[in-house]
């Protein structure tokens, strides 16, 4: 038994370790078969339970499942009649909304026209005044050519002049106080002439403004032909400022003074910023170069001075008059005076009325006061007498 059988790793092994070990094995080996068995059989058991557990799972699930399809078989059934009345109601609101619609939009295709209509009304209204606006237009295109001639013609550019100084006058000033083209003592004729009150000179105003050079200097081009037109300009205005001068300023007949009129304010503006020398040389011979502004204003300054004259000439009157005022109203405080006596001895006698009436009421009330007994109260009268003898004797 102590024989070696083999050598293992370096170690002599005997045949009773041999053997020993050999039944070792075998223990070992049936008992890891046994084991592997027991885990197989166990294993085995678990998967049938499992299998059995996953059986009846499946079973419950089917009959979930057939549960759920019989549900929603019934929900189907439901959703169907559902949906079906819901596509009647879709059917009957989609109609509604329709009629609706269909109402709206000829009410829109109605008020469309009628606005349509409106706005053609008012776009032939609109082409009416622009028509209108069109023709006078060309009436004031028509009446500048008109103007352009006038102002081109000396005579008419002159009438025109004329007429606007003529206007002015007429609008501020009283009839009586100017007086147009009249004759001095010289024979010549000045366009209007202005009396002032209190001064038995007049105010000449001439409107023969010439105006050539300065259509002239608008029409000039080059610089040369700007500085002939304004030596014209110099030369016209100067020219007409002395024979105003010495056609118009008469001692004793006329003032010392007197009013150039330009019908033009842009003529006049341009007269004041580039010929300056000319408007000085106006104002040394007393000559005013005045525009239709500036003319309207000195004729209200005119006009405030024939008020005022006028209510100086009307102040006696005024005066007499308040006298007059003054007696009634002196007249009228005597009769007031004698009407206040009057009343005041009314009202004496009234107090005095008021005295005798309130003795005669006291006098009544004591009367009235008086007490009489009944003997005294009832008159005894000779039939009465003898009507009480006999009753006695009875």
């Amino acid at each position: 038994m102590r024989e070696i059988a083999f050598i293992l790793l370096d170690r002599p092994v005997t045949w009773a370790e041999a053997a020993f070990g050999f039944v070792g094995v075998s223990l070992l080996l049936l008992l890891m078969v046994v084991v592997s068995s027991w885990r197989n059989a166990r294993s085995r058991a678990i998967e049938a339970a499992m299998a059995g557990e996953r059986t009846r799972e499946m079973d419950d699930k089917v009959a979930e499942m057939n549960r759920l399809q019989s549900e929603l078989a019934g929900r189907m059934q439901s959703m169907a009649e559902i949906l079906s009345t819901r596509q009647g109601d879709l059917a009957r609101l989609v109609a509604d909304r329709m009629d609706g619609l269909s109402h709206k939009v000829g009410q829109g295709l109605e008020q469309n026209v009628r606005q349509t209509s409106e706005s053609l009304g008012r776009l032939q209204e609109r082409l009416a005044v622009i028509d209108s606006a069109q023709k006078n237009l060309t009436d004031l295109t028509s009446e500048v050519v008109t103007l352009k001639d006038v102002l081109s013609n000396k005579q008419a550019r002159g009438a025109y002049g004329q007429g606007r100084m003529e206007a002015i006058i007429r609008d501020g000033l009283p009839a009586g106080f100017f007086a147009f083209q009249p004759q001095l003592s010289n024979g010549k004729r000045p366009d209007c002439m202005v009396t002032l009150p209190g001064d038995g000179r007049g105010l000449v105003i001439d409107a023969k403004f010439p105006l050539e050079s300065f259509t002239l200097l608008r029409e000039a081009r080059g610089e040369e032909a700007r500085k002939a037109a304004g030596a014209r300009v110099r030369n016209d205005v100067g020219v007409h400022v002395k024979d105003i001068a010495e056609r118009y300023f008469l001692p004793g007949e006329t003032q010392d003074m007197a009013l150039l009129f330009v019908p033009s304010e842009s003529i006049h503006a341009d007269l004041h910023e580039h010929f300056d020398d000319v408007i000085q040389k106006a104002h040394r011979a007393r000559i005013m170069i005045v525009s239709p502004s500036l003319l309207a204003l000195a004729i209200q300054l005119m006009q405030s001075l024939v008020r005022d004259a006028r209510m100086r000439e009307e102040a006696q009157v005024i005066q007499t008059e308040v006298g007059k005022l003054l007696d009634d109203v002196r007249r009228l405080g005597e009769r007031v005076d004698r009407l206040d006596s009057h009343f005041r001895q009314a009202q004496e006698d009234v107090v005095q009325i008021r005295t005798s009436a309130g003795k005669v009421t006291g006098r009544a009330e004591r009367i009235g006061a008086l007490e009489f007994d009944e003997a005294r109260a009832e008159p005894t009268l000779p039939f009465a007498k003898g009507a009480a003898l006999k009753d006695a004797a009875e």
